[in-house]
């Protein structure tokens, strides 16, 4: 069994303390070091070389970002942020996504006697994950050839599609900043992004993503027509479904209510579900990088319908879990890395 050397980076004796402690529950990871700033945690990744590293994001001297900026360009390793449920420290979380971390984790998810044991299994299953596809963090680096041996693509379609729906999960931030700021401004299609994040990350989400955008960067509201030239991004912390009127208009339903036993607020299968019967062989489905199965029973509706599906390649996925599935399961129209899922999307517009 591979063992994985961790280096845990906070300011706090006690959250290093906390957050050791929850890491040594799993058998295959130990603590390499600690680091106490960001110019601590560069020094320390250089010398000590950990598979994975966790990262809190207010530290003084350096704080976690411009660490983590630096790592990224000269000492690739996985960077998993822990951050509090704040205004600023959401928005240094989604800036932290951008510049490479793998994922990350609420401070108050993971300290305390509260602590359940399935928050506890659910971040050693994720840091674990991530720590063994840790060769994926200079995805970016894949050969041309590679990809195109790599490619897997059945028939094109005959005809064009009126939306896009983009699923993701871990590395999703990402992933989604490969691909939604090339759209032009005449993109004539709306997009819809369903990205697995706590409550309240999601805002700060499309706010960053409509400075970066040619279009129009939103947060979906309940009760908001669905027009081309935006790009909608669920809200975390509830279900979103799609209605169409009897005018031919298509709104956006955003309930805390649906389907309360469902894991994942936003949930790409609920949200796919309610696409597929509306748009049919003119929607779009994208997955990408993600943990878990989600996606894979609302691809599943999108094929009935006969819509489109194109999934994430394994080689540039942080985690390969949710296109895996929908791959395996027969669902996929096309697999290809995430340098040519833009170019995928524009053959069906």
């Amino acid at each position: 069994m591979k063992k994985f050397g961790v280096l845990v980076v906070d300011d706090s004796s006690f959250m290093r303390r906390c957050v050791s402690k929850l890491i040594e529950k799993d058998c295959q990871f130990f603590i390499l070091g600690i680091a106490r700033n960001g110019a601590d945690a560069i020094e320390k990744v250089q010398r000590l070389k950990p598979d994975l590293v966790t990262m809190d994001i207010e530290m003084p001297e350096m704080d976690g970002l411009a660490a983590l900026e630096i790592i990224m360009k000269n000492y690739p390793v996985p960077v998993v942020m822990i951050s509090k449920h704040t205004d600023k420290e959401t928005e240094s979380t989604i800036k932290a996504l951008e510049l490479g971390a793998a994922d990350f984790f609420l401070k108050e998810d993971l300290i305390g006697e509260d602590i359940t044991n399935e928050i506890e299994k659910d971040f050693l299953y994720r840091i674990r994950t991530i720590a063994e596809k840790k060769s994926n963090i200079a995805k970016e680096s894949i050969g041309k050839k590679v990809e195109e041996e790599n490619r897997t693509t059945k028939s094109l379609p005959m005809h064009k599609v009126d939306l896009v729906a983009i699923g993701c999960s871990t590395g999703g931030p990402s992933a989604l900043q490969a691909i939604l700021p090339r759209f032009p401004k005449d993109f004539n299609v709306p997009i819809i992004v369903m990205q697995h994040m706590p409550p309240g990350f999601t805002k700060s989400l499309a706010e960053r993503f409509n400075t970066l955008c040619n279009l129009n960067v939103k947060e979906i509201e309940d009760g908001e027509i669905i027009e081309a030239g935006n790009i909608y991004i669920a809200p975390s912390g509830f279900q979103t479904t799609i209605n169409r009127r009897q005018d031919g208009t298509a709104i956006f339903n955003v309930s805390d209510k649906l389907v309360k036993d469902i894991l994942y607020k936003p949930s790409i299968n609920v949200t796919l579900k309610s696409l597929a019967p509306i748009y049919k062989d003119k929607l779009l489905s994208v997955i990408l990088t993600g943990m878990g199965n989600d996606g894979l029973e609302g691809c599943k509706l999108v094929k009935h319908y006969e819509g489109h599906v194109i999934a994430e390649a394994e080689e540039s996925c942080v985690v390969y879990g949710m296109p895996k599935v929908v791959f395996e399961g027969g669902y996929a129209d096309t697999q290809v890395p995430l340098s040519y899922i833009y170019e995928q999307i524009m053959i069906h517009i």
